[in-house]
């Protein structure tokens, strides 16, 4: 199965407070059925400057990141489970309308 981040899709959402931020990507894979499938990664990462002034991202966090990681992760958490009861919503709509 591919991660989008090494397809160079974009990403769905992304939530960053700060220097913080949490990217959802979407993916495609197959399943052992052999059925394409759908499914979701987050991503977290730090973005910083180094000696040379140029910027630079890390998925390494100093202590002080973690309540803002905390948050970015919780925002893309509530992201993905409101977005999956919109489209369990969906589908059941457009079962009701085939049935």
């Amino acid at each position: 199965m591919e991660n989008a981040q090494n397809t160079g899709y974009q990403p769905e959402k992304k939530f960053s407070t700060g220097a913080i931020s949490a990217t959802v990507w979407k993916n495609a894979g197959t399943a052992k059925t052999g059925e394409e499938r759908e499914y979701r990664t987050v991503s977290i990462q730090r973005r910083y400057t180094d000696k040379a002034g140029k910027w630079q991202t890390t998925s390494s966090m100093r202590i002080n990141d973690l309540p803002k990681a905390a948050l970015v992760i919780t925002k893309a958490y509530e992201y993905l489970v409101l977005k999956n009861q919109d489209d369990v919503t969906l589908q059941d709509d457009v079962e009701d309308i085939v049935m």
